[in-house]
């Protein structure tokens, strides 16, 4: 499967970008949920050198191991993506140690995924440690249609990664955290106030 979306900062609370995507016809397909994120790679960092990731992410009560290929970033991050469910997470975890997999970066977000009838993709919204996102998944003509719906340009696309906005949000933070989760730096909430 090929994934391709984008990501968009939000200025406002998390209720108000609910009410902006409930106005635009869309309505909660996934309700509000912890992600809790573990990326894993070789001690030379194999997988990041050749633009590729794998991560587990638990979710609720439900665990999946994703692999990421190589991206495609023009205006849309476009990527291979397998992912499926796990039973086991901790025994996941320990055979990925014993084939010389280390953890590496974690990240948490809560959640909301929403959908439109009919609709090719899903809007989510994202609360994170660094301030809110709203991510456009589906196909390119797809994400341009929903993203001028709801009041937003092309110009402010994001197709970087939570690890990589995380790694610019703490070269202007030193001190903070070296892995995005909540209870380690200021909530979103104060994050938009000291901005």
């Amino acid at each position: 499967m090929i994934e391709t979306e984008i990501k968009i900062p939000f200025a406002g609370s998390a209720q108000e970008a609910r009410e902006l995507i409930e106005r635009h016809g869309f309505s909660v397909s996934e309700a509000r949920v912890l992600e809790s994120d573990q990326t894993f790679d070789r001690p030379g960092y194999e997988l990041r050198a050749a633009d590729q990731l794998l991560r587990l992410r638990r979710s609720g009560s439900r665990a999946m191991v994703t692999y990421k290929g190589p991206t495609n970033r023009e205006r849309y991050k476009s990527r291979e993506e397998i992912e499926f469910d796990v039973s086991d997470p901790a025994a996941f975890e320990l055979v990925l140690d014993r084939l010389g997999y280390q953890p590496r970066f974690r990240y948490e977000k809560y959640r909301t995924i929403f959908r439109e009838p009919g609709g090719q993709g899903v809007v989510t919204i994202d609360e994170t440690p660094i301030g809110i996102f709203l991510e456009l998944e589906g196909e390119a003509a797809w994400i341009d249609r929903v993203a001028a719906r709801l009041g937003f340009s092309t110009a402010e696309y994001c197709t970087a990664s939570y690890g990589a906005l995380y790694q610019e949000y703490l070269r202007a933070h030193e001190g903070a955290s070296t892995n995005m989760v909540f209870g380690t730096g200021p909530s979103p909430e104060k994050q938009r106030k000291d901005t």
